[in-house]
This record gives C-alpha cells, structure tokens and sequence, in this order.
C-alpha cells in the first residue's frame, strides 16, 4: 500500500535529505550505515531499484503519485512519499523539480575492487577527479561504450554525488564499481600493485613525449586493461604515470593540446572497450 504524506510543513525533518544536508552530510561519514543519496527522475529511480539499492523516501508532484511515478511506487510499497502541488515544492527546494520525482536512497557497503573487477577486461580508474559532472559523464560513457568496472581512487568524487547521480543518467547504477583504497596513502603505488595482481595491464592517459597513440596494436592485445584517468586540472600524477606499464595519449589537431577528461575518456573507451 502507497504511504502518501501531504507536506503541510516546510520545516518537517523527514524533508532534509532533499533540500538541507549537504553531501556530506548525506554521506554520514560517523554512521555509514544511515549514509542517503538522492536519486531524480523515474527513470533513474528505476536504474537503483534495479541494482538492489534500498528507497527511503519519495518527493515529488502530487499529480505524480498517479502518473509517471506509479510503477515506481508500485515497487516500493509502504516507502513514504511527500507530496504537494510543484508551486509548493519550489517553494520548499528553492527551484523547480524539473524532473518532478525524487527519492532519497539508503547507501550500502561498496564491493571490494577485487569483486567489483570480476571477470572484466576493460575497467576504467579515476584518479582525483572531483568534479561531479565529470564522474557522471565518464560513468555514462562507461556503460555505453563497453567499461566493465569503474575504480575510484581516494580523493575521487563520490559516485552517489546528486550531480554524479543525475549527469550519469543512472549509469552509475548499471556500472560495477569500488574504491581502490580509502586512504592517500592507498594510491597509487599500492593502488596499482593491488590491480597488476588482479591481471590488469596499466594505462596512464598522459601528454608524456614517450606516449603511444590510444589506437596503439599493443593497448588492443592486453586481455586485461584498466585505464587510469587523471584530475581536471593537473592530470595524472608523475609517480602514477611512472609506475603505469604503458601511457597514451589522444592525437589531436589544430594546437589543441588535450580534451577534458570526461571527454578523453569517451575516446578512450571506445577505442580499447568496445566490442
């Protein structure tokens, strides 16, 4: 049975996750056991149900409830889910729900990157990429373009940012993915060591002289690759680069020396994952 709640008061705490914790708080650092994620539009809500994440709550449109978001309440029966006209909410969110359904999700423990690498050939490793757009761009390319894991090195974005969530259209959720470390000092050699033992050949993207062209014969034999990606700003650091078995570059034209890194690694993806 659908437990639909009329919001009647702004202030009610059962409405902080969408509109008053911030990430982090979300995240519960001291108790990951009650850590939350917001997850937006029906589709998306879907994708999580899907991978077994657990909904907390709904927020969405009152004229939602019997619509768009009924085969997702369907799922989820005895969930609560606040309700209100959207002149209401905007009130409430300070913006317009443009995608009219919100759900906050309860986190559960990562896989270890040993389980979450199980069988691929092809995973993609993301070192200090804090911009959560690009997370979720590259998660994105990742599903469609063949990735079979994604690894998050410690000072990565969280995967389960609102802005990761959403840019990612759910990918995030059809993509095995874990930590590789929870610790500076877990990146990269012991990083690195701990995927060569897993059977993976490393590739750093880099604007090194030495670097071979990303369509190199010798990337497309290695059975299994993870392709390590670096920060917006300074990319990858040296000692990672060094400690890599090959590094790679994207050709480019007309003086552009490199791509964002969302956008390499679309290339990248579909030159060395695709089947």
């Amino acid at each position: 049975m659908q437990n639909i709640i009329e919001i009647t008061n702004l202030a009610d705490p059962a409405l902080a996750p969408y509109v008053r914790l911030t990430e982090a708080q979300l995240k519960n650092r001291l108790h990951p056991e009650d850590g939350l994620f917001i997850a937006e539009s029906p589709v998306v809500i879907g994708y999580a149900l899907d991978a077994g994440w657990e909904p907390a709550s709904f927020l969405m449109e009152r004229r939602h409830v019997a619509g768009k978001a009924a085969a997702l309440l369907a799922r989820c029966p005895g969930v609560p889910v606040y309700a209100a006209d959207a002149a209401v909410l905007e009130k409430l969110t300070g913006f317009p729900l443009t995608r009219g359904v919100l759900c906050a999700m309860k986190r559960k423990p990562l896989p270890a990157p040993e389980d979450a690498c199980r069988g691929a050939r092809r995973v993609a490793v993301l070192e200090g990429i804090v911009d959560a757009t690009n997370v979720g761009a590259i998660f994105r390319s990742a599903a469609a373009l063949g990735v079979d894991a994604v690894l998050l090195t410690p000072t990565t974005c969280d995967a389960l940012n609102r802005r990761a969530v959403r840019v990612s259209m759910g990918a995030v959720f059809q993509v095995p993915w874990a930590r590789i470390g929870e610790s500076a000092a877990d990146w990269p050699e012991a990083g690195l060591t701990r995927l060569r033992a897993m059977g993976f050949s490393t590739c750093a993207l880099a604007l090194t002289d030495d670097a071979l062209p990303i369509d190199d014969p010798a990337l497309a034999r290695q059975e299994r690759l993870a392709l390590v990606l670096g920060s917006e700003g300074d990319g990858l650091a040296p000692a990672t680069v060094a400690r890599c078995d090959f590094t790679a570059r994207i050709p480019m034209a007309h003086g552009v020396d490199s791509l964002n890194v969302a956008a390499a690694g679309a290339v990248a993806f579909w030159v060395l994952a695709r089947r």
